[in-house]
């Protein structure tokens, strides 16, 4: 297959498209966002720890309001998650150009917030104004907020670059010339904004971020959310990544921002108070997916590989490199494998490296969908938590069960695959002997 001229096409193509200076904002930006989705979850979780009587001994000691500080920190974190990539977006690609990279941030969330709706339904007939609705700044406003991070980015970078604005004179302090500065690249994103704002409005009575929720967003949720989907996004990620590129980062930088709006959407069927498992407005695939349970040890479930290598590998070579990736593997850090053992162009471990990581996605799937395991909400875990341990953490029993049926099936597809790669540097290494 490497030798293949269209896969290698296909594999020059990704890796152009790696090097895309959007792209590479797109997915440095929403890795900036970690700390806040991982802190959120943690008080999230501490509300709702799935433990029998938790929240009755809870509501005893501290009153029926006693989770309200800890939803607030939830809020103040997934609740504006559209407004936080905006603002991470903007800075990693005018970062990586060389301009003033908190000043786009500051016109990309100002440019942000002049798109959005002004007006927010209270209750069955009011209605608040001069807000920034939660609805828009969080979750479904992801996908607006990052083009606005890029196209804020563009006109701050052209303006810098080309000097448009004011000069000022070099007895003026630097801070107040790189200020005044800002004035040409402002005037034109706002403008933008209003223009933007009017079109919508009267031609469509609408806004931005709602027009491309209906035409972008949705419809990739829907088509993320799906075996096609995940099964698009496993083998993207694993055939990339034996092809030397990072597939994760890659595919992760597109996608990933879609995973966790599914996540979102399902919290906030949560906290409606409907019940995930029955209901058909739930997602399936969410970012937890696709971080804890299709990458046990890492990409390409390699949790099979180490397990497959400890138990039967005789090899010296094969058997120096999984103890070599044993301590990474157990918190999902698979690059001294990768790159050690290697797994990056071998054509013995092509096909259990992109196998194992679909079938991991399958059984996760339909341990959902068959009502094993409920949908996911918005708790995550850092995603070098052991395997078994983040299972445990986000669906209790039923979760650490289904990652050892994962590891378990993983291990018997990398086996016949990693026999014969020990068994061919076992001879090579008879043959130096000799």
């Amino acid at each position: 297959m490497e030798n293949s001229p269209l896969f290698n096409k296909f594999i020059e193509f990704m890796a152009s498209f790696a090097e895309i200076k959007v792209v590479g904002a797109l997915r440095d930006g929403f890795i900036m966002t970690t700390p806040f989705t991982i802190v959120g979850s943690v008080f999230l979780l501490l509300a709702n720890l799935p433990f029998p009587g938790y929240n009755e001994m809870m509501v005893a000691k501290f009153g029926y309001e006693w989770a309200a500080p800890l939803y607030a920190v939830f809020g103040g974190t997934f609740n504006v998650l559209g407004i936080i990539c905006c603002l991470c977006v903007a800075y990693k690609y005018t970062e990586a150009e060389g301009c003033n990279a908190i000043m786009a941030s500051c016109l990309a969330f100002c440019t942000f917030v002049m798109v959005m709706p002004s007006t927010q339904a209270v209750g069955t007939e009011g209605v608040a104004t001069e807000v920034i609705p939660k609805l828009w700044a969080g979750s479904n406003g992801i996908i607006s907020g990052m083009l606005i991070a890029i196209y804020s980015g563009i006109v701050c970078c052209y303006c810098e670059k080309n000097h448009l604005g004011l000069k000022m004179p070099p007895s003026v302090p630097s801070g107040v010339t790189r200020a005044f500065e800002a004035l040409t690249p402002g005037a034109i994103l706002f403008t933008s904004a209003a223009v933007v704002f009017g079109v919508c409005k009267f031609a469509g009575d609408t806004t931005f971020p709602n027009l491309l929720f209906d035409m972008i967003q949705s419809p990739l949720q829907g088509v993320s959310d799906s075996v096609i989907g995940g099964t698009v996004f496993s083998l993207l990620q694993t055939v990339l990544f034996w092809a030397g590129i990072h597939g994760p980062n890659v595919v992760g930088g597109v996608m990933n921002p879609i995973m966790l709006a599914n996540a979102l959407e399902n919290q906030a069927l949560i906290e409606q108070g409907v019940n995930l498992a029955s209901d058909p407005r739930a997602h399936t695939l969410t970012i937890q997916v696709f971080d804890v349970f299709m990458k046990p040890a890492g990409c390409g479930a390699t949790v099979g590989l180490l397990i497959s290598g400890w138990l039967f590998a005789k090899s010296e070579q094969v058997r120096a490199i999984i103890k070599l990736g044993t301590v990474p593997g157990i918190f999902n850090i698979n690059e001294p494998i990768i790159f050690g053992l290697p797994i990056v162009f071998n054509p013995y471990m092509l096909v259990p490296f992109s196998l194992a990581m679909w079938a991991a996605m399958l059984i996760t799937y339909f341990s959902i969908s068959l009502g094993f395991m409920t949908p996911f909400g918005a708790v995550q875990v850092p995603w070098t938590t052991p395997t078994i341990i983040s299972g445990l953490l986000l669906q209790g029993l039923p979760g650490a069960i289904v990652q050892i049926v994962i590891a378990a099936v993983s291990t018997i597809i990398y086996l016949p695959f990693m026999k014969a790669q020990d068994n061919a540097a076992l001879k090579e290494e008879q043959e130096e002997a000799a």
